[in-house]
């Protein structure tokens, strides 16, 4: 029998949504057959190195956000020599840098949306770019931090006044039109979902709030874009060199008619697995249950620096 530990909690701000995801990723392994061990992760690295000893077959990385899936736990499990899911430590930190990523994919052909780097003194002095734009943190996700500034909004200094996640702010334009997101399982793209938030974009509380949002799955959009977004998704993943599952967001600009105009917003290298998540409702979607998912992942894990 397998014996698999899943890492979830951890220290990031999205600590509850992790929570969230190990618990349905702990039930599922059990259905499938697996011993499984849930490790809660705290700031305590000893007792974390502990819990590991001895080492499981594999580690199951349900941790979200900074420290979980940037590539600092990914160091530890390559140190420690035990297969862990998901992608490894320059491709997660990689995908967690949203600046990074850009580069990335811009150098590889791929849509992305105009943007620059500021400092939060620079924000707060004018405008980086030509509203509306989005201000983003680098290295958070859940959409923690994020804003939109649309036309006579105000609020630019106060945002940058109370930033408080990192020396520097993400600016982009922002891509008027609908939201859409794939998930990808190894070099399969599953399918597209266009997603509706109930608040002026998909946020946290959209996310992971009962009724914050609707999946329609498959995405209403004509077939030639269904199979642009999956391309893109694919090449994306590729392009950072993740390994297992990813989850590519995008906006769809179709205000002007069709064809429209897609453009990446970002790839997460371990996406949800809550019941509210977008991937293993994709996973359905081709047929896989969330028992099979979650078994194809711990099959799929390997170390990888």
């Amino acid at each position: 029998m397998k014996h698999v530990a899943v890492l979830m909690g951890g220290i990031s701000g999205e600590r509850e949504v992790s929570l969230s995801s190990g618990a349905q990723v702990v039930a599922a392994l059990q259905r499938a057959g697996m011993q499984v061990t849930p490790i809660d992760v705290t700031d305590d690295l000893p007792a974390l190195i502990a819990a590991l000893t001895p080492r499981p077959d594999v580690v199951f990385n349900a941790l979200h956000g900074r420290w979980g899936e940037d590539g600092a736990i990914q160091g530890v499990l390559e140190w420690l020599n035990v297969p862990y899911t998901h992608s490894g430590v320059r491709a997660s930190a990689m995908a967690m840098d949203k600046s990074v990523a850009r580069a990335v994919f811009a150098q590889a052909g791929l849509p992305v949306a105009a943007g620059r780097l500021v400092t939060p003194a620079e924000l707060a002095e004018a405008d980086p770019l030509p509203l509306p734009y989005v201000v983003k943190p680098i290295n958070e996700g859940s959409s923690i931090g994020v804003e939109i500034l649309f036309g006579g909004d105000n609020r630019r200094q106060e945002i940058a006044s109370r930033w408080h996640y990192g020396p520097l702010v993400l600016v982009e334009e922002f891509i008027p039109g609908r939201e859409l997101t794939v998930g990808v399982l190894g070099d399969r793209a599953l399918a597209v979902t266009e997603i509706t938030a109930s608040h002026a974009f998909y946020d946290y509380e959209s996310k992971y709030q009962e009724g914050g949002s609707r999946h329609l799955l498959p995405a209403p959009i004509p077939p030639t874009a269904a199979a642009l977004a999956c391309e893109l998704a694919l090449k994306a993943h590729q392009a950072l060199g993740l390994s297992g599952a990813s989850r590519t967001d995008f906006r769809y600009d179709d205000t002007a008619g069709e064809p429209g105009r897609l453009v990446i917003l970002e790839t997460n290298a371990q996406p949800g697995l809550t019941p509210l998540s977008l991937l293993p409702e994709q996973a359905a979607y081709c047929g896989i249950d969330f028992a099979a998912l979650c078994a194809w992942m711990v099959e799929h894990a390997a170390c990888r620096e």
